[in-house]
């Protein structure tokens, strides 16, 4: 498997909420995260990460990911992939009870592999975007 077919096989297992168990095989044993923003201020591996993102679909269980952007930098061993996740907060689980507002955000996720797996990966989010739009902050 190339590392953009490792890079898309993840991102899509993470987005759609399938948690560590499926992640990790794409991952190294010890792959760190990292995201400048509040609401995933405390997770610092991709395995909180995934499971943070499997989390997310309790409250918002129509989320789904639009994929906007997929590019790989052989020299670098880096893959990006920015895509949009659409839902609504239909569900319970969410830090008010559910408000029915839909949520369209933009993200980046940029995957550092050393050899064959992800080493390394940073979020680029705006959360307090988001979490206005559901009504959350």
């Amino acid at each position: 498997m190339t590392i953009s077919e490792t890079a898309m096989a993840f991102f899509d297992a993470c987005e759609t909420g399938k948690g560590w168990d499926t992640c990790k095989a794409y991952c190294q044993e010890r792959a760190t995260f990292t995201c400048q923003a509040d609401a995933l201020a405390d997770i610092s591996t991709i395995e909180g990460y995934s499971g943070w993102t499997a989390g997310i679909l309790t409250p918002i269980p129509d989320g789904h990911y639009n994929l906007t952007s997929f590019s790989t930098d052989h020299e670098r061993n880096i893959v990006t992939a920015t895509a949009v996740f659409h839902g609504h907060q239909t569900g319970d689980g969410g830090p008010v009870p559910p408000t029915g507002n839909e949520v369209a955000t933009d993200y980046v996720y940029i995957m550092e592999f050393e050899g064959e797996k992800i080493a390394r990966m940073t979020k680029i989010w705006n959360d307090g975007h988001a979490l206005k739009q559901l009504g959350w902050a």
